[in-house]
């Protein structure tokens, strides 16, 4: 098959081009720009387009189908001549949909988790011998891509973004997918640009339970008020699974799990994570995974990038970069932070990036998200709002927004830099947490000057 991308550089956008180049197919892309490392990922498989722009050249009537990414217009001018050629055109999920009809499909939504649920899945599955095609939303440790297309595997897991389809269809992604067996990790607002009102991005969520197979499953997270409520309101046909943070204790900073009396270390921590590992473990009984094949893999599960990974550290000074940007996540990575390294002090640095965060009637849906850390910080770029339209806002705003006294609100990444280098680091830990990289800022260079300056302090304890 003949495939064309449009705005192939985008990040799920790249990744299915270079899964469906793997299963044999021929592959082209256009984009007005290409960033890392999706162009370095495309270079690497003869598949980067030869000139950044839109070439209607490339729409030719031998095409079998065109995909269409979300950062591409509706007036396009490949979009357009594809049209005028009567071609199908698919947009992302949908094209994921068709190459999956045929499979057992799994799909996991949910306003946060939903990446960190199905990269445990796919360790578990992988680990179990269990062959599956997958769609995630990060790239996973012994992963090489994010998109995984076959024509054998007879199971498809999904990460169900909630976010709109494409320029042409303003359907959530995860309503296309129509799932057999389905998980819902939580409900908290968020998309507001495209989800005016919390009824409105909740009935989303109803929507999909509505769309799952019939006699299908739906695994959910019990302990959100609002999401237990949608889940038993429908659908006598589902089997419902609820799941919660399971038994566990904390020790010389190893979280560790209680099941059937025996205990399992792992490498991840925080409730949340928590809770995630015990969807990921409803999800995989499904599938045919047995306790003890579940048990035994994940505690070899290291965490997806940017979930709490640990740039750099040592047994005084940490840093850690997270992609919690919408409040109940950074709620819940802090809190994470805060319980695992209690004994420490916690600056915690946001930077608000994406539409909902820098919108003035959200700031208040932040308030009290950073109040667990000792040195409160948020960061954002006034031509980030530009570009967005939206209208300006204060550091006075963000301050009220999140109702912390002690906030401290930059609007430079130099000036964030030099406040992060200038504070005393020695038993202390470093959380960064956006969608995106603080204009420019170089995390593992700061990471690795900040333990330098610590190691340095007086008084500093000298380890690796």
């Amino acid at each position: 098959m003949k495939v064309h991308f449009i705005a192939v550089g985008g990040s799920a956008m790249h990744n299915l081009a270079l899964a469906l180049h793997k299963k044999g197919y021929s592959v082209s892309g256009s984009d007005d720009e290409i960033f890392e490392p999706s162009k370095s990922r495309l270079k690497k498989y003869g598949l980067l387009p030869p000139d950044e722009g839109w070439d209607i050249s490339r729409i030719t009537p031998d095409l079998d189908a065109v995909i269409l990414g979300m950062h591409a217009k509706a007036d396009n001018p490949e979009l357009l001549k594809a049209k005028e050629l009567g071609l199908k055109i698919f947009s992302y999920p949908e094209f994921l949909y068709e190459q999956s009809k045929d499979k057992k499909r799994v799909v996991i939504g949910g306003s946060h988790g939903k990446t960190t649920i199905t990269a445990m899945v796919l360790h578990v599955l992988k680990a179990a011998g269990i062959d599956c095609d997958y769609m995630v939303g990060a790239q996973l440790e012994g992963f090489e891509v994010m998109v995984k297309l076959s024509e054998d595997a007879g199971l498809m897991i999904f990460e169900g973004d909630e976010y709109l389809t494409s320029p042409l269809d303003p359907r959530p992604k995860f309503h296309v997918y129509k799932p057999d067996v389905a998980l819902l990790s939580g409900i908290s607002w968020d998309h507001i640009n495209v989800f005016p009102t919390f009824e409105n991005y909740t009935g989303q969520f109803r929507e999909f339970i509505r769309l799952i197979s019939p006699g299908g499953t739906l695994v959910y997270c019990a302990g959100d008020d609002v999401l237990r409520s949608i889940c038993h309101e429908c659908r006598p046909d589902l089997s419902i699974i609820p799941y919660a943070v399971p038994e566990h204790f904390i020790s010389e900073g190893v979280t560790s799990l209680i099941r059937n009396g025996k205990i399992y270390p792992l490498k991840v921590f925080g409730r949340h994570n928590l809770m995630n590992l015990n969807g990921a473990y409803q999800l995989c009984r499904e599938l045919g995974v047995s306790d003890e094949v579940f048990l035994a893999s994940i505690v070899t599960f290291a965490g997806a990038a940017k979930r709490l990974e640990l740039v750099a550290g040592n047994s005084r000074t940490l840093i850690y970069k997270d992609f919690a940007h919408a409040p109940s996540k950074v709620r819940a990575s802090l809190h994470a932070i805060r319980e695992h390294y209690a004994g420490k002090s916690v600056t915690a640095c946001l930077e608000l990036h994406t539409y909902s965060s820098l919108s003035k009637d959200f700031l208040s849906q932040y308030a009290g998200a950073l109040d667990e850390a000792d040195n409160p910080i948020v960061y954002f770029n006034p031509h980030a709002i530009q570009l967005k339209r939206l209208e300006p806002i204060t550091a006075e705003q963000v301050k009220e927004g999140f109702g912390n006294a002690n906030l401290e609100v930059f609007t430079g990444s130099a000036e964030l830099r030099s406040r992060l280098l200038g504070m005393e680091w020695e038993n202390s830990v470093l959380l960064l947490m956006s969608s995106g990289d603080f204009d420019g800022m170089e995390i593992t260079e700061l990471a690795g000057n900040i333990l330098k300056k610590a190691a340095a302090e007086p008084g500093a304890t000298q380890t690796t």
